[in-house]
């Protein structure tokens, strides 16, 4: 299914901004299972890139975790917002798991490790990430970040 949708918005060129229709567009679904669209980012986890915004510093995408993987401890400069779409996972200095249909708040500043547990084939996730993931080691010392930079060098 395509369909578009008309906008009235503004096309900026060397600070000169004039009005101009806008066409959103949406496409057909693509399968969550087409590997060819899944970018390796560590061990047991994968990224889909939907939106990588290099003007706001932002990037929507879908991570993907196998059983048993971790997401390094981190944290964000801002703000991040998920919808869990597959699967479970949690954070290891927190109680809840996030299921299918939880939407999820990372308020910026908390150091966080997201774990995908034994018993879970793997969770997919939507993320809207605003500004970076900073990485710690187990002393909070940093030792890595990402960004919407480092995910289009990927």
């Amino acid at each position: 299914m395509i369909w578009q949708w008309g906008l009235i918005g503004l096309l900026c060129q060397k600070n000169h901004c004039k009005p101009r229709r806008l066409s959103l567009t949406s496409l057909p679904r693509l399968s969550l299972t087409t590997e060819r669209l899944w970018v390796p980012q560590a061990d047991k986890i994968w990224f889909r890139p939907l939106i990588l915004n290099t003007t706001n510093g932002e990037w929507v995408n879908l991570l993907r975790i196998a059983k048993g993987g971790v997401m390094n401890r981190h944290r964000h400069p801002a703000p991040v917002y998920g919808y869990v779409l597959k699967g479970e996972w949690r954070y290891l200095e927190h109680d809840w798991v996030a299921k299918p249909g939880t939407f999820v708040f990372e308020p910026p500043g908390e150091i966080h490790t997201l774990v995908v547990d034994e018993e879970v084939e793997e969770m997919i996730t939507l993320f809207h990430v605003f500004g970076a993931l900073v990485y710690y080691d187990e002393d909070d010392n940093l030792i890595q970040h990402d960004d919407v930079h480092t995910k289009i060098e990927m």
